[in-house]
């Protein structure tokens, strides 16, 4: 599945605003996401909550990117510019954000049409929602 991501010029023309840094909102974001990150991965255990795991690490990933974007005075109105802004500035993690792209085609699927997200790719990849997890806030605490 080739997924595509938007680009940076688009995003930045388009959908992405210029904010105030704020550390403090920062450090709530990220200590917001260990709780659902608890859970994911307590459910990671249970065959029948794999798609909701799988959203759960989406959703961290999703608001560590809000973090990320808001450390560097930014805000973005849709999701694939904070993949694409994780792209321009990580060049070399282009599989990373890959995956996220796949990610959150699968969370949209299931939200919006009720589809199961395939526990293979739950299965497959869920070592590497945890590191791009841990990338993404070392890239916060820079």
């Amino acid at each position: 599945m080739k997924l595509d991501i938007m680009p940076w010029s688009v995003c930045e023309r388009s959908f992405v605003r210029l904010v105030k840094k704020d550390d403090f909102e920062v450090l709530s974001i990220v200590d917001g996401v260990k709780l659902r990150k608890k859970r994911a991965d307590e459910s990671f255990m249970k065959k029948e909550y794999l798609s909701l795991v799988m959203e759960d690490y989406y959703e961290i990933i999703k608001e560590l990117l809000v973090a990320y974007m808001l450390k560097n005075g930014m805000r973005s109105r849709n999701h694939e510019c904070m993949m694409s802004y994780f792209l321009l500035k990580n060049s070399d993690c282009e599989i990373e954000a890959r995956l996220i792209s796949q990610m959150f085609f699968y969370r949209n699927k299931l939200n919006y049409y009720g589809k199961k997200v395939p526990e293979s790719f739950v299965l497959d990849n869920y070592d590497s929602f945890i590191k791009i997890v841990k990338l993404i806030l070392r890239l916060i605490k820079r």
